[in-house]
């Protein structure tokens, strides 16, 4: 009998533990929804731009594209992000004179930076071949040049990962991750990349002062070429570089090549037109110094080089711009005192800010 209730009771006991284990409370799992909280898009004085409507930029959304833009997972070897052609210390570009993809070939022009895409109002790429920014961030993903990978197989790898279908959810709503999708992502990302605290932002707003040699390069920028008048003649740079964002949203041939030598067709290969052969995207100065080599084939290693070609190198060609053809009697006059104000100015427009801003970095 002693023995009977002796066992009865231990059973007890543990029965009893056993069941207080069993009652407790299992550690509350995240319930994913869709996040519209809206992105902080900071421009800084730079004018309201046009925003795509049917891509509301929200911190989910931006968060998403951020994670895409620096995965290596959208490329065929997993070797290669879009961050590593657009790096951030390098305001978005890359320092080579054509980036290499992951088969080890070149590219066939200069990357382009993603900053102050915003303000982009006339298509995408040197050529303009994609027309919204969501178009052109999924193109390098499939050149066989650049990262080489497939739409299906970059949506494949990222379903398998629970940490994105769960940031799809939050961005759009449900886990479904498309082409489509990955698009409006990589393009709500790349538009909060903004530009707008150099040297000269801080000029206009009254916080700094110009030295005396880049007040000089700053008229010489803004004045306009007058040959007749070579005194007060000026290096007529915002004819191109105009505005805000220093672009003025065209396509243009600014005279690097004669007819007999361009070896790129430009614009001229998207819209099929003979009057565009020649003819670039007029990219944004901005940050210029730091984005060596220039123009769309990098030809140029300095921005020296780059005003003696507007001073003194322009070739002549049937879709030159007529501005241009008016300077290549005579060249802009500048004297090498004026190249070093021109030079000095240029530099105030790097914003150190756009380097180093966490929410533009990498995610992991």
């Amino acid at each position: 009998m002693r023995l009977s209730f002796f066992l009865f009771i231990s059973l007890f006991i543990l029965t009893l533990f056993s069941c207080k284990e069993d009652e407790t409370p299992a550690p509350p799992t995240e319930v994913v929804v869709l996040d519209e909280t809206p992105y902080d898009f900071r421009r800084g004085a730079l004018p309201a731009p046009n925003l795509p409507e049917d891509n509301a930029l929200t911190v989910a959304k931006v968060q998403l594209g951020r994670m895409l833009f620096y995965d290596v997972k959208l490329s065929k070897d997993g070797s290669q992000a879009c961050a590593d052609c657009h790096r951030q210390e390098n305001a978005f570009t890359d320092t080579d004179r054509f980036s290499i993809g992951v088969r080890g070939l070149p590219g066939k022009r200069q990357a382009m930076s993603v900053f102050n895409m915003a303000w982009n109002d006339n298509e995408f790429f040197w050529d303009g071949r994609a027309h919204l920014l969501r178009d052109q961030a999924v193109l390098p993903i499939q050149d066989e040049l650049e990262m080489d990978e497939s739409l299906e197989n970059v949506v494949a790898k990222l379903r398998a990962e629970q940490e994105y279908t769960d940031q799809f959810i939050r961005a759009f709503g449900d886990d479904a991750v498309t082409d489509d999708r990955i698009g409006l992502a990589l393009e709500a990302f790349m538009l909060t990349i903004v530009s707008h605290n150099s040297k000269y932002d801080k000029f206009l707003a009254g916080t700094a002062e110009l030295t005396e040699s880049e007040e000089r390069g700053r008229q010489l920028f803004e004045t306009e070429y007058n040959p007749f008048f070579p005194e007060s003649s000026g290096a007529d740079c915002q004819h191109c570089h105009g505005g805000a964002n220093f672009e003025n949203d065209l396509y243009m041939n600014n005279g690097l090549d004669t007819d007999a030598e361009m070896q790129d067709d430009g614009r001229m290969a998207a819209t099929g037109d003979s009057a565009d052969r020649g003819k670039f995207k007029v990219t944004t100065l901005r940050n210029i110094a730091l984005t060596a080599p220039y123009m769309h084939d990098g030809r140029f290693q300095t921005l020296e080089e780059v005003i003696d070609h507007y001073n003194e190198g322009i070739q002549p060609s049937a879709t030159l711009d007529p501005a241009l053809e008016n300077t290549r009697a005579t060249g802009l006059l500048l004297t090498e005192q004026d190249k070093v104000d021109l030079l000095n100015f240029l530099h105030t427009l790097t914003d150190e800010d756009l380097l180093t801003r966490e929410e533009f970095g990498s995610p992991f």
